[in-house]
């Protein structure tokens, strides 16, 4: 690893075609008209995989990073028993990204969100002097903190107070990692909003979110890991969605691998669910509508409140754009399907039961709709599934150790006041 040579790349505007250089932090072509995309055109083609002891890095050929961070791990592939006999299905495979020591899973956040952080923080220069701007609903505000912690990098993350008991970690963190809150009552897109009054500070920048070619190829990984482990691309692919970026980035990485050449020349079918009530992607998809259709903001707070995979409330979801989740589900002849919390819950306790360790609710989401689609004859027996487990082993992780949690140095109303976050921001890190 101390011979890594930064990952060769071009930039790709998905909308116009248009390919040029990345300046660093890139995320969005200056002379595109629309919104759209865009994506990382790596140098090498065909994927040559490092030793195990790289972690997630193992996969750096198609990771734009210039640096590499220490403790990562990857997702981990492996073929299910006891759910693919339960189901009937010949060919399950399970994309398990958590701790799970036994199959060799060690993501200690429990989260896939994991493979985004050490992307994104491998993405940026190691002399980076500013404060990263991350928003976060729970599980990517946990792995951004761990990455930044144990590599020293100055992180602020915004955080709905009402998700604050994601914030738990198995010893203090360095203090170069700090997070604000907003109020009780507010969700995602809450946080979302106050990030952005955070980044009119001296010295921050924005994280990007899905804009981000980083956060996008790190969770794509979890599409290399399982094709090559099962030695093709998939037939289908399964997973959860609060913005949809992972299975834009399982898109994504698909195409590197068909021109690869060696994994098949096919698209998996992208399947992906929605926690209901709250599924704005779902009634866009089933309207045929590139554009989200008009969600009242109480009405989305309280469907955000109702769920139990808190994860997947994103309000305002790369859907539409360009290159985003309706142009994946449509070249993929994908699908977005449906599920309540009491069928979220029945999965967990199935997939625990089967394959042995506990699921976070929006990998329980996931298992549901698999469940869902062969009951309904949608998926053939002898099909190639992957099933993505975003997240799991909290409980496995946690057992018999005492737990610190990251606490906010300040919480902020639904609406701020700009020049009070401002003020307050720069001083938690003067």
């Amino acid at each position: 690893m101390e011979n890594f040579k930064p990952t060769e790349y071009t930039l790709l505007c998905v909308a116009s075609g248009h390919e040029f250089k990345d300046e660093g932090w890139t995320l969005a072509d200056r002379e595109c008209q629309c919104p759209s995309l865009v994506r990382a055109c790596y140098a090498k083609k065909q994927l040559e995989l490092k030793p195990e002891s790289y972690g997630l890095y193992k996969f750096c050929d198609w990771l734009p990073v210039n640096h590499l961070l220490k403790g990562s791990a990857a997702p981990v592939t492996y073929r299910s028993k006891g759910l693919a006999k339960h189901l009937g299905l010949e060919n399950l495979w399970i994309t398990f990204n958590g701790y799970y020591p036994a199959i060799g899973a060690n993501m200690t956040t429990c989260s896939f969100k994991e493979t985004e952080a050490y992307s994104v923080c491998g993405r940026a220069q190691q002399e980076e002097g500013r404060v990263l701007v991350v928003a976060s609903a729970g599980n990517t505000a946990r792995a951004f903190a761990k990455v930044c912690s144990d590599n020293n990098i100055r992180l602020l993350l915004a955080v709905p107070h009402d998700n604050l008991d994601a914030l738990w970690f198995n010893e203090a963190l360095n203090p170069c990692v700090k997070v604000i809150a907003c109020a009780a009552g507010g969700d995602y897109f809450d946080a979302i909003h106050l990030s952005d009054l955070a980044l009119k500070a001296k010295n921050f920048y924005a994280e990007g979110g899905a804009k981000n070619i980083a956060r996008r190829d790190g969770m794509g990984t979890t599409m290399l890991s399982a094709t090559t482990t099962i030695g093709r691309i998939p037939d289908y692919y399964f997973q959860a969605v609060g913005s949809g970026t992972g299975a834009i980035a399982a898109w994504e990485a698909n195409m590197r691998l068909i021109e690869d050449g060696r994994y098949g020349s096919h698209l998996a079918k992208l399947i992906v669910s929605q926690n209901a009530p709250f599924v704005p992607m779902f009634d866009a998809w089933r309207a045929d509508s590139r554009a989200m259709l008009p969600y009242d903001d109480d009405k989305a707070r309280r469907d955000a409140e109702i769920i139990d995979a808190k994860v997947l409330s994103n309000r305002k979801p790369p859907y539409g754009l360009v290159g985003g989740l309706y142009d994946a589900l449509k070249a993929t002849n994908g699908d977005i399907m449906v599920v309540t919390n009491p069928q979220e819950r029945k999965a967990c306790k199935l997939f625990k039961e089967l394959e042995g360790v506990d699921i976070h609710p929006a990998a329980g989401v996931a298992t549901a709709s698999l469940i869902k689609a062969v009951a309904e004859g949608k998926i053939e027996k002898d099909a190639t599934v992957m099933l993505n487990i975003t997240g799991g082993g909290e409980e496995l992780f946690k057992k018999g150790k005492e737990m610190w949690y990251l606490k906010p140095t300040h919480t902020f109303p639904l609406n701020p006041d700009v020049e009070d976050v401002v003020a307050k921001v720069e001083a938690m890190f003067a």
